[in-house]
Parts: C-alpha cells; structure tokens; sequence
C-alpha cells in the first residue's frame, strides 16, 4: 500500500488520506500554524490531523460565541472528540431514584387532575347531604350549613395544594433536563453540518488541486507532442 510521511507529525499514513497545506482553509491553516509554525501551504497531513485542528477551530469559534464552555458544551465537544452518539449519553444516564413523597405526590396530582376524582368526589358530596338532611332529617353529624363537611373540604384543599406543587415543581425540573439535552442535541447537530461543510469544503479544493496537476501534465504532454511533430516536420 502506497504510503506518504505527514509534514505535521511525521508520521506515516496512506497516500489516500494525503492533503495538500494549499487545499486547507485560511482560518483552519492559520490553527495549524499556531502549533506548528514550520508548516506552509506547501506541505501535506493527513485527512485525520485535519479532522482535528476542524474540530479544535470549531472549539475555539463555539467559545467566542457563547463565552465560557459550560459542562453542556463540554459533553457535546467531547461527544464530537469521541465519535460517539451524544443520545446515547443521554439516555445511558442513571435515573434519580424517586423518593417515598415524590411518589405520593405524583399519584395524589394524577388523581386530582382527573374526572375519576371529580366525579368520586361529587358522589361525596350528594351521599353527605341526602345522609343529613334526608336520612337524619337535618338532625344527624353535620346539619345544614354543612359546618364539618366545609372543614373537611378546607383541610383537603390545604393539603393538597402543596402535594400537587411539588410535583408540578419536579416536572418543571424534569422539563429544564429535558429541554438542555435538546440543546445538547441541537448544538452537536450544528456543529456536526459545519464540520461536514468544512470537510466537503476542503475535498472540493483537494480535488481541484489534483485537477490542476491533471491539467499541467496533460499540457506538457502536448507541448511534447507539438515539438515532436514540428521536429518531424523540419527533417
């Protein structure tokens, strides 16, 4: 297998991988040369040290952008380092073991929310006034005003406020983790096109290259023929 020595590393790789300093962007070229001053555009790397200074270029833009990289970010570049699936981060996470009173609360929101609660509730309600003011002829527990039913109800209002807010509070929370691992999708997803613009860029101007040189050979060869015709020609 063909084989060519990076000007970069000096390392060896396939000459398929080979590219020219010529083909690379100025901005790309300009981070190579931060680290590697000796590298001019007459030199070549190969295709995965290019893949790095890229992704260590967008780095640097996605740090100029949003200032300081939060962990977020972080998971997303180290996702793009690794050629992983950042989903598959997301959904190998460990799920927070939910408490004893989360549980309530969930199942006391669910409940309360629902016709099955409205509709066993109103059942009460008609079995309490026909029990005291038919059955017990308004003389029973609780006659007309309905004095213990209308502290029962207070009690039950003031304890399930709270139940219902607290899970309320914890699916808000479950939506901000939701909503940051959209964001972490999203950003890998930008990233991911620019990177693909910035290769299909460079691939663009690699094969342009290779053209050029197609061409001047193509050309010398026919300056060869021309003389050669001419010299015929002449004897």
């Amino acid at each position: 297998m063909n084989t060519f020595i990076s000007d970069l590393s000096k390392d060896e790789f396939p000459i398929a991988d080979k590219v020219s300093g010529k083909a690379i962007r100025h901005s790309i070229l300009n981070a190579i040369q931060k680290e590697h001053p000796e590298f001019t555009p007459e030199n070549h790397l190969s295709i995965t040290e290019l893949n790095y200074y890229v992704e260590k270029y967008i780095s640097g833009y996605l740090t100029k952008q949003i200032g300081d990289i939060t962990e977020l970010e972080k998971t997303v570049l180290s996702s793009l380092t690794d050629k992983s699936t950042l989903t598959d981060k997301l959904d190998g996470e460990e799920k927070e073991a939910m408490t004893v009173g989360q549980r309530i609360a969930d199942k006391v929101a669910s409940f309360g929310g629902s016709w099955k609660f409205i509709i066993s509730f109103g059942v009460f309600l008609l079995i309490w006034f026909m029990l005291n003011i038919i059955w017990l002829a308004n003389k029973g527990f609780d006659p007309y005003p309905f004095i213990l039913l209308n502290l029962i109800l207070s009690s039950l209002a003031a304890l399930q406020a709270p139940v219902i807010m607290m899970s309320q509070n914890r699916q808000e929370e479950k939506d901000r983790e939701r909503g940051k691992k959209d964001y972490m999708v999203n950003l890998k997803s930008e990233l991911e096109i620019r990177m693909l613009h910035e290769k299909i860029d460079h691939l663009i101007m690699h094969q342009q290259q290779e053209l050029l040189e197609i061409q001047k050979v193509q050309i010398e060869m026919m300056n060869d023929i021309l003389k050669r015709l001419e010299n015929n020609q002449n004897m």
